[in-house]
């Protein structure tokens, strides 16, 4: 069971805020061009990073709590995943916010 850990976090982040775009109707998958770029330049740097670290042996992934499945440079699927679901759910949650508080502003619509 502990083999999942990491992706048991992703799923439970998945979950905590991805009902926002059904409930909510916060239309943040609708705009996929944005979201790409909001997260795909952040998540190469860390990957890039991450991949630094664990050739350098700053860090390492516990076997024991990830399924081991490992794309470039030895990075864990469950790692890719958390730069893309993680920024993905503070999107939603900004929206979410944004769609209770009607008048809420940020960004480039201010």
């Amino acid at each position: 069971m502990l083999k999942f850990g990491y992706m048991a976090m992703i799923l439970f982040t998945v979950f905590g805020s991805f009902w926002l775009e059904i409930v909510l109707k916060i239309g943040v998958l609708k705009r996929v061009k944005r979201v790409i770029f909001s997260i795909l330049p952040v998540a190469i740097f860390f990957l890039i990073w991450d991949a630094y670290a664990i050739d350098r042996g700053h860090w390492y992934f516990d076997q024991d709590q990830i399924l081991g499945i490992f794309g470039p440079f030895d990075i864990p699927l469950e790692e890719f995943l958390f730069f893309t679901v993680v920024p993905m759910a503070a999107i939603m949650t900004i929206e979410g916010v944004r769609t209770v508080k009607k008048h809420w502003k940020i960004g480039d619509e201010q």
